[in-house]
C-alpha cells in the first residue's frame, strides 16, 4: 500500500489541521522532537504506519488508532 494511502476517517490535531494519510502522519511524527519520538507510545505508531505501508489491510485501522493513541498521550490533540 503506498504511503499516500488515506485513513477512513482524518486524525484531527488543534487548530484544524488534519492527518489523512500514512505519510503525512509520518511526517508529522518524524517533526517531533527527539526525547518525545522514543517514547514507546511513538514507536509503537511508526511499526504500525509501516506495516500500514508494507501490507496495507487491516492496518490502516491499527495505524490510525496507534497515533490517535500516541497524540492522546502526549495531549498533542488539543
Amino acid at each position: 500500500m503506498p504511503w499516500s494511502a488515506a485513513f477512513d476517517d482524518p486524525i484531527s490535531l488543534g487548530g484544524g489541521r488534519k492527518l489523512r494519510t500514512l505519510q503525512e502522519a509520518a511526517d508529522h511524527i518524524m517533526r517531533l522532537p527527539e526525547d518525545i519520538l522514543h517514547a514507546s507510545h511513538w514507536q509503537t505508531a511508526i511499526e504500525t504506519l509501516i506495516n500500514a505501508a508494507e501490507t496495507g489491510g487491516g492496518w490502516m485501522m491499527f495505524a490510525r488508532i496507534a497515533v490517535l493513541r500516541a497524540l492522546n498521550a502526549d495531549g498533542r490533540r488539543a
